[in-house]
């Protein structure tokens, strides 16, 4: 009786994987990030660079690029918007270090610090290791349609929603 309820849950199950991949000579997957990519304010002080990215295997389809950074340990209940930058044009395939907020073609939008463009790592001291997500969205739109004044939550959804693929790095940062 039990096989007859597991067929049909097998059934929802699919598999997909991504093509597109994201790397950086910057920051490293599950490594600290360095104090040049550290937020200068809000009680850290660093650079506040945007670390470089490359990205590759874009879908068929492929009209723009989004980068966001998303640190989900961040003590809020709902994580830390550090980046949001859209519209990326799809023949681009990389950032170089310090490029935000003035990434050619695109629209950077404000971070969770109020500010528009990257907004450094800066978890609470003590507060122990955090993660921050860099993810490429691969979008089948030239231009993402989005009401004035979104939220964040609002453009993550939109991404999330609408891409075609997405590669993310997760980088670490400890405010000892």
């Amino acid at each position: 009786m039990k096989a007859k309820y597991l067929l049909p849950l097998l059934a929802v199950v699919s598999f997909t994987s991504s093509a597109m991949t994201l790397t950086s000579k910057d920051i490293q997957e599950g490594s600290r990030m360095a104090d040049t990519y550290t937020y200068n304010g809000f009680g850290c002080s660093g650079d506040n660079q945007s670390p470089q990215l490359s990205w590759s295997g874009a879908p068929e389809g492929t009209k723009s690029f989004a980068i966001t950074a998303y640190d989900p340990d961040a003590p809020t209940g709902s994580g830390w918007w550090h980046w949001m930058a859209i519209d990326i044009p799809a023949s681009q395939q990389s950032l170089k270090r310090g490029e935000s907020p003035k990434i050619p073609g695109a629209t950077e939008l404000h971070n969770d610090y109020g500010v528009k463009g990257f907004g450094g790592v800066c978890p609470p001291k003590g507060d122990g290791m955090h993660r921050y997500q860099f993810t490429v969205w691969a979008l089948p739109m030239a231009k993402l349609d989005l009401p004035k004044g979104a939220s964040n939550a609002l453009v993550g959804f939109m991404l999330n929603s609408k891409a075609l693929d997405k590669a993310t790095l997760t980088a670490t940062y400890v405010n000892e």
